[in-house]
């Protein structure tokens, strides 16, 4: 039995939560359970995981694997658990599928980053607010996509490293160096504004704290962000 712990962060609205990303590997029927309030984005990053670690040349864990994202009463969404739950999963691995991660200091560590299947690193969404979070939290240690580090390095007193694959991620944490290879940053991507349709407060029916809101925020030039279903306000 091998268990490795390493950190994430949830994003609820522009607040971040620092998420313990534990894993724990048995000697039982292989399969592979995540568990901790997962959305479907994240439930995918099962298949994710799994075809990055096999590509970037490491040997997937036959075994009886359960991923638990920790506080389990907080809902976790997106992507960017992608590495924290691979990182996790190879530091818990023993025998001839270990991959040599340090286990020390790992939970120390936060991982923000989604997978492509050829082990590259994907930049994510809200890198900045979810890094503040974790420098706020007491966890300046940080690793993301190498297209997000330039965001990331934003965060005073942050130390962020950036990696392009999963086989940098390994090698950091004093995995076998001669998996990195030279590959191809994936860059943010930026979709071009709609146009936008002149809107008239007047369409909306009821309300009316939202729309004062959004008058004091129009006429201050404030930011404003609205986090609910509609007419949890009203």
């Amino acid at each position: 039995m091998g268990t490795a712990t390493t950190r994430g962060v949830s994003l609820v609205g522009m607040q971040g939560h620092v998420v313990e990303v534990q894993a724990h590997l048995a000697a039982s029927v292989p399969g592979f359970t995540l568990v901790g309030l997962p959305d479907a984005a994240l439930s995918e990053s099962r298949d994710r995981v799994r075809a990055a670690v096999t590509s970037t040349g490491l040997q997937w864990p036959v075994k009886k694997i359960t991923v638990n994202l920790s506080p389990a009463s907080l809902r976790k969404q997106g992507s960017a658990y992608d590495l924290a739950i691979a990182v996790a999963i190879l530091a818990g691995a023993e025998g001839p599928t270990s991959a040599g991660l340090r286990r020390d200091g790992l939970d120390r560590v936060v991982h923000l980053g989604e997978l492509g299947l050829d082990g590259r690193l994907q930049p994510v969404r809200g890198v900045l607010p979810a890094v503040a979070a974790a420098v706020g939290a007491g966890y300046p240690d940080v690793v993301v996509a190498a297209g997000d580090l330039d965001e990331a390095r934003l965060v005073p007193g942050a130390r962020v490293v950036g990696a392009a694959s999963l086989a940098e991620v390994v090698a950091l944490h004093g995995g076998p160096p001669e998996l990195v290879r030279e590959v191809v940053t994936v860059r943010p991507t930026r979709t071009a504004l709609a146009a936008r349709v002149p809107g008239d407060l007047a369409d909306v029916l009821g309300q009316e704290r939202p729309r004062a809101a959004l008058k004091v925020a129009a006429a201050g030039g404030h930011h404003l962000l609205l986090v609910g279903p509609p007419g949890v306000c009203a």
